[in-house]
């Protein structure tokens, strides 16, 4: 089962959206069945690299709202972030470009590391609220997820990569992705914003039946109670 996820890295739907995918695969028995590969979509392509403004600062000129307007919103969405052991820092969150981040998930894709690279990004940004547009913080972030610093930093003052971003966002606008995450499974099958995680695993059985793919043996987890988290939501670009 081949799917592919576009996302933002500083798109707060698109962490929730992970682990969803994540928990919706280990609870359908599909886990190991999955190929998953990260697409590139940026939400502000224009965004500086070295702004000084708030996320929540950029979302309130982007939506005419007031700054308590759009802290609130952030904050409703940190809440139910919550609910999967994420927690964002909502008050220090930085407006950042994320291009370079991109670039450097698609060279870590040769690494064998663009899945650690990929949460770690999200994990610094959402929870330590760290500026991924800086080049220094992005390089300290490729060496935790055990990449090499010097081959990341050679990327970083290259155009290397760039050409994979674009086309990613290329194909994005192909098929019609207006707001990440955005999933599809077999270059079939679409799932729209970070979905209700029952209603994710319903998608996964679905498609796991009608592509003939079957899923591992679960055990019953007999005295667990069993918790949905709903939300409907994703994140649009400008």
């Amino acid at each position: 089962m081949k799917i592919e996820v576009w996302s933002d890295y500083v798109c707060p739907f698109c962490y929730i959206g992970k682990r969803t995918l994540e928990q919706a695969l280990e609870r359908s028995g599909y886990a190991n069945q999955a190929e998953i590969t990260f697409k590139a979509y940026e939400l502000d392509a224009q965004a500086p690299v070295d702004s000084e403004k708030l996320a929540y600062e950029h979302l309130a000129e982007k939506m005419g709202q007031s700054l308590e307007q759009a802290k609130q919103m952030t904050v409703g969405v940190a809440e139910h972030a919550k609910a999967f052991d994420l927690n964002y820092d909502v008050e220090n969150m930085p407006h950042a470009n994320t291009f370079s981040a991109h670039r450097l998930v698609k060279w870590a894709e040769t690494q064998g590391g663009e899945y650690q690279l990929t949460e770690l990004l999200m994990h610094h940004y959402f929870e330590k609220a760290h500026n991924i547009s800086n080049a220094e913080i992005l390089l300290a972030i490729v060496e935790k997820a055990g990449l090499d610093r010097q081959q990341a930093a050679a990327v970083l003052t290259s155009d290397q990569f760039q050409s994979e971003v674009e086309q990613d966002i290329q194909e994005a606008r192909q098929i019609g992705v207006h707001g990440v995450p955005f999933f599809v499974v077999n270059h079939k099958y679409a799932i729209s914003g970070a979905q209700p995680l029952e209603a994710f695993i319903e998608a996964l059985e679905q498609i796991g039946e009608e592509e003939g793919v079957r899923p591992a043996l679960k055990p019953l987890g007999l005295g667990k109670k069993e918790t949905s988290f709903c939300t409907g939501d994703s994140c649009d670009g400008d």
